[in-house]
């Protein structure tokens, strides 16, 4: 396995990715391109720049002439393409963010790929793999066989609409170009460096400080938890094993409603603050400290717009093919999750109280030289 290329490693996957690259290849040369948006997190691969692990190139997907250079100069054979605009909500108030980075981006990056591996002749073996979502298929009906491959898109919201798109381009450059891809669509995600606004960190937080915990229309909603670790995991064996043209649906077999979700997130909560009485301290207006159940927070608010009721991942393609399992159970997931929020409160409350973005500015205003 030659020189990598993360788009997107400062994000949430990206982040994770770039860490799991560098225990089990790193041998390998690992730039990351990220243009640091809200939430590219530097602080999420600061241990790796430090180490050298990895380096770091601020700018644009879309930038044809930057990502071409990388390609060239770097010498890349590889590209894990993580860089999007993912959050629904946001997707409903804005969606013009999410053409611009999940569309025209990602054809941008397919084009520079297209550019320097196939049109200037390299000769260079190479991959581009495309990281997308169940979301493109839409919504299932509560006892509807789970995705496949095979499931016809059907998405729901400017968000999964703009992946969506992003895998018609990635398949076209394959089968009119000939560039080797491969692209993997998974179910929800959660672990370590997840930014605060998704659900699992979110609420987390509030209830930390004592917040409500909004639970979108009656909370029957299900969604297929997948820790990050099994997710980078199943990237890796793809990258290696997988054909090029390859399309892999990647779950963590476990379905659950959002409210089952958030009562297993507040019992792990309250168990964390009965293991460790010092989180009172550090947090008194949480209800556990105060004696209370943190499931007293929950409080039940109108859906959103188009919000689908389930999606659900049938990951047995993968297994057949690559041999790939998950191995974290989401009861020990989600407790290894919470204990690394609680133990990492520098890292989300930077973001919450506005700090991060100075820390940018002081530390790393270098990075944002062209190299």
């Amino acid at each position: 396995m030659g020189n990598l290329l993360i788009t997107g490693g400062a994000g949430f996957i990206g982040a994770n990715f770039a860490h799991h690259w560098a225990a089990h290849h790193p041998k390998s040369e690992m730039i990351i391109l990220d243009c640091l948006s809200y939430a590219g997190n530097l602080a999420s691969i600061d241990d790796l720049i430090k180490a050298e692990a990895v380096e770091l190139v601020v700018g644009d997907i879309a930038d044809l002439d930057l990502v071409a250079g990388l390609l060239r100069d770097r010498a890349i054979d590889r590209i894990v393409h993580f860089a999007a605009e993912s959050h629904v909500d946001r997707s409903l108030h804005g969606p013009e963010a999410f053409i611009e980075t999940n569309v025209v981006g990602t054809h941008q990056l397919l084009r520079a790929a297209r550019m320097v591996w196939l049109d200037e002749g390299s000769g260079r073996d190479h991959r581009f793999h495309h990281i997308s979502t169940d979301e493109v298929f839409g919504s299932l009906q509560m006892e509807a066989p789970s995705f496949t491959e095979q499931s016809p898109y059907a998405p729901n919201s400017p968000y999964s609409a703009s992946k969506a798109a992003a895998d018609h381009l990635v398949r076209a450059y394959h089968h009119s170009f000939g560039l080797k891809t491969s692209l993997s669509n998974c179910s929800n995600n959660y672990g370590p460096y997840q930014f605060p606004e998704k659900l699992i960190p979110l609420f987390l937080i509030n209830a930390l400080h004592g917040r409500p915990l909004p639970i979108y229309g009656d909370g029957a909603n299900r969604r297929d938890w997948l820790h990050v670790d099994d997710h980078c995991t199943a990237i890796d064996t793809i990258l290696h094993h997988g054909a090029a043209g390859s399309v892999y649906a990647v779950g963590g077999g476990c379905e659950l409603s959002n409210l089952d979700l958030i009562d297993q997130l507040c019992t792990g909560l309250d168990a964390a603050f009965a293991a460790r009485p010092a989180l009172a301290e550090h947090y008194p207006d949480a209800p556990a400290a105060q004696g209370l159940p943190t499931a007293s927070l929950k409080q039940f608010v109108p859906d959103r717009p188009g919000h689908d009721r389930r999606y659900a991942i049938d990951a047995s393609l993968i297994a057949q093919d690559l041999g790939f399992r998950p191995q974290v159970d989401f009861k020990s997931g989600l407790a290894q999750t919470i204990t690394w929020y609680l133990d990492h409160p520098h890292w989300w409350q930077a973001i919450l109280d506005g700090r991060y973005r100075d820390w940018i500015d002081q530390h790393y205003k270098t990075l944002n030289k062209t190299r």
